[in-house]
């Protein structure tokens, strides 16, 4: 199984494709206003069995731009609870802090970039994890 998870947000949004063992295939930030689009190229290349939505901000919207690019694809929504300080922390475990701020706790840092596309990984993760294929 493979699938395609979004973090969605008014701005940008966390896109990640994560196979059955929870291995990343792909993780990236775009813009909201290109989520179908970015998300087709990642359909088209991974062919994904489901597609995992967050239900934080702006749910509600993706949700319904989702279903209308990918009729085809199940959609289930998906509980971001923590979800962010996860990323946070995944943040900085793919990417240490170099120089001075390594001599910093990370969790006193904030990252430089979105980890929106980390909260993504985690969501497909959590729901591979729990095993839920409904």
């Amino acid at each position: 199984m493979v699938v395609a998870a979004i973090d969605p947000g008014r701005e940008k949004c966390g896109v990640a494709i994560v196979d059955e063992d929870g291995h990343v295939l792909d993780q990236a930030v775009v813009v909201t206003a290109r989520l179908a689009d970015e998300l087709t190229a990642r359909v088209n290349n991974f062919r994904p069995d489901r597609i995992l939505l967050g239900n934080g901000t702006t749910s509600h919207a993706a949700e319904e731009k989702v279903r209308a690019a990918f009729p085809d694809l199940p959609v289930k929504i998906v509980d971001e609870y923590r979800t962010t300080d996860d990323a946070k922390i995944a943040y900085w475990k793919a990417h240490p802090p170099t120089g001075w701020r390594r001599f910093l706790p990370t969790s006193m840092q904030v990252p430089p970039v979105p980890v929106d596309d980390f909260v993504a990984v985690i969501l497909a993760q959590r729901y591979l994890r729990i095993g839920s294929n409904g």
